[in-house]
């Protein structure tokens, strides 16, 4: 199978993963509800929603979420151009290709759901209501470029509090992993580390290498 079939392969099935996920938790959850996965604690499907970047961080207002879908749709165009152009080039590292796959299919998976699920779906009530509605016949709950990202993965893995004698926080409830997350958001993360690996790779004297 050639390198291009390769990494369109690859794109489509995280894509389709990430999609796959995110219609289910809409479609299956209300807002806020969680269940663990295994039994335990620590590893949750917690259902939200955002307006912004990955792991529920975002910009506020009207403006910044304009300014986010636009960004979005820029930086995908720019990211698939270089992508070509380096499968084209037959010195292009495998890793570094794979790595701009991964951070291209992540960008592509919340671009969806920024662009689109406003106008697919209904809004989502608070937990303990109805789940949201696919294609509902008052239409969306959002205009064009102003749906909402689907999170769902939440991994508190520990619980404890800052030591009294630190400033500001001492004495305060500590919580690690706190950012709620999705597919998306996995393989834009996976993508970056591998490329940073190479550049860290690339960069280290010959005499290391």
């Amino acid at each position: 199978m050639n390198l291009r079939r390769t990494t369109g392969l690859l794109i489509l099935f995280v894509v389709l993963l990430d999609q796959a996920v995110k219609f289910y938790v809409k479609l299956n959850f209300s807002y806020g509800e969680e269940v663990s996965i295994f039994g335990s604690d620590h590893f949750l499907l917690h259902f939200v929603e955002n307006d912004g970047m990955a792991f529920g961080f975002s910009l506020g207002g009207w403006y910044g979420k304009l300014f986010l879908s636009v960004f979005r749709l820029v930086a995908v165009v720019l990211i698939g151009v270089y992508l070509r152009e380096l499968i084209r080039d037959v010195n292009s590292r495998r890793g570094v290709i794979i790595g701009f796959a991964l951070v291209l299919s992540g960008a592509i998976g919340n671009i969806i759901d920024s662009a689109l699920y406003g106008l697919l779906f209904s809004a989502s009530p608070s937990f303990g209501g109805q789940t949201a509605t696919f294609l509902p016949e008052g239409g969306g709950y959002a205009p064009l470029f102003f749906g909402r990202v689907v999170d769902m993965f939440y991994f508190p893995v520990w619980y404890g509090e800052y030591p009294a004698w630190l400033p500001f926080v001492g004495g305060e409830d500590f919580l690690f992993f706190r950012p709620v997350f999705n597919v998306a958001d996995v393989a834009i993360s996976l993508g970056v580390c591998l490329l940073l690996g190479w550049m860290l790779r690339f960069l280290r004297p010959v005499s290391e290498q």
